[in-house]
């Protein structure tokens, strides 16, 4: 089923760039499930992780789709994990950091601590080179809101401390926005 899940994500990701990079984006997706695989086995989880973007990224790719190939579970995880575009970036972000402090269980914490670790060393690697020019490539380029959001996500998280990707996360966070004050 996870080779499965990667074919399907491939094609679904075919021809996408990480933003602002000519990194293929598939280069994400394989991260996660990585560092998915290094906190649980289970092979769903995995496959959620390699899938956790086809729906909020990919066109024609729906939830029913990824329930009909990876069943309830997979599907399940990879619509948890999925923002609504049509939402300001604000009201996803806020959603994002509520949902996993107060709501999530424990495999949609996993998955997402994976894609929000995968992100950050990616943010890390290119605040080396680029400094503050790095947020120039997003749709928020505000450092202190990208910061709110990051720390949020670190606080929402906390009960993932048993995991070293847990500490490498907030380590990341606290090296990328040293010295940012959110109000």
């Amino acid at each position: 089923m996870f080779e499965k899940a990667i074919i399907f994500a491939a094609k679904a990701h075919s021809g996408q760039k990480r933003k602002g990079t000519d990194i293929p984006f598939m280069i994400h997706p394989l991260e996660v499930a990585s560092i998915v695989a290094g906190i649980t086995p289970d092979e769903e989880m995995m496959c959620a992780a390699v899938l956790h973007d086809v729906i909020e990224d990919c066109r024609d790719v729906t939830g029913e789709d990824i329930r009909r190939e990876f069943g309830d579970k997979v599907a399940d995880y990879v619509l948890m994990e999925s923002e609504d575009k049509s939402r300001s970036w604000i009201e996803r972000k806020r959603h994002t950091v509520d949902f996993l402090k107060h709501r999530a269980k424990r495999p949609a914490k996993v998955i997402a601590l994976g894609d929000k670790l995968a992100n950050v060393r990616s943010l890390a690697r290119d605040y080396k080179l680029l400094g503050d020019e790095l947020w120039q490539r997003f749709n928020m380029k505000d450092k202190a809101q990208q910061a709110w959001y990051y720390r949020g996500l670190c606080d929402s998280l906390k009960d993932m401390e048993e995991f070293p990707e847990y500490w490498e996360f907030c380590e990341l966070i606290a090296y990328v926005f040293r010295g940012v004050v959110v109000e």
